[in-house]
């Protein structure tokens, strides 16, 4: 077996990815399948935290859109981010994986309050830790709570699970000959305006020197193959290389 690259990364999952093919809410199959893929990286031995979107329960920005107040609908999701966490956590567990759940609102019945040594001694043990909640805060995305707890808890790199194979320079799904780029600096995303993470999320991760590397988690197996070193996906970098 390919022994893994990394010992230490943090896991960016959107809220739309457990959706599958459903306009909004959970599909049972798509939990099941990313469950197996990160119990196949857990058993090469590597240490993962985890931190997920909510955009398939509420989008807060869609929410402002339509007048409701930018921090109310932040914090409604939140809220849904904890609720994609309880759900992938259940899963994890179903499959034997060992997880905590840690979120940035305090919700004593559910999860413990996040803190960051805590959150390293469970990485340490083999753990696999969920953060919720985002960062705690209205006008903060969950991109950026993903780079945050990243450098908090000393990952060695980013991995954003999307549903495309990398980052292209437009929309491949409404630009069939759009083109993927391999490797990317962070300064060409924001030069760029591409949507791959904000902005704020995107310097955090610039200033830092923590690589990004954005791939497709909808074919199986490729976690464990980016985990192992393969050069699938977009790998972003302060220099591009």
């Amino acid at each position: 077996m390919t022994p893994a690259k990394y010992q230490r990364i943090l896991l960016k999952i959107s809220g739309e990815l457990l959706a599958g093919d459903q306009e909004y809410g959970i599909q049972p199959s798509v939990l099941d399948t990313i469950a197996d893929q990160i119990g196949e990286v857990v058993s090469l031995g590597v240490e993962i935290a985890i931190v997920i979107g909510g955009g398939n329960i509420f989008r807060g920005l869609a929410a402002t859109a339509s007048g409701m107040e930018r921090a109310s609908a932040d914090y409604m999701g939140m809220l849904a981010t904890l609720l994609n966490a309880l759900a992938l956590q259940d899963a994890l567990e179903r499959k034997g994986v060992s997880t905590r759940l840690q979120s940035a609102i305090e919700m004593r019945q559910l999860a413990e309050g996040y803190i960051r040594r805590r959150a390293i001694r469970h990485l340490e043990k083999k753990r696999v830790v969920i953060f919720a909640g985002g960062t705690g805060n209205p006008y903060f995305s969950t991109d950026t709570a993903a780079a945050l707890r990243a450098m908090e808890i000393g990952a060695q790199v980013i991995l954003k699970g999307t549903k495309v194979d990398g980052i292209y320079e437009a929309d491949p799904l409404t630009n069939p000959s759009a083109k993927m780029y391999h490797e990317l600096p962070f300064l060409s995303i924001i030069n760029q305006n591409l949507k791959v993470m904000d902005s704020t999320a995107i310097t955090l991760c610039m200033d830092n020197a923590l690589p990004l590397i954005v791939f497709n988690f909808k074919e199986t197996g490729n976690l464990k193959r980016v985990t192992q070193g393969d050069k699938i996906g977009t790998l972003v970098t302060a220099d591009g290389h």
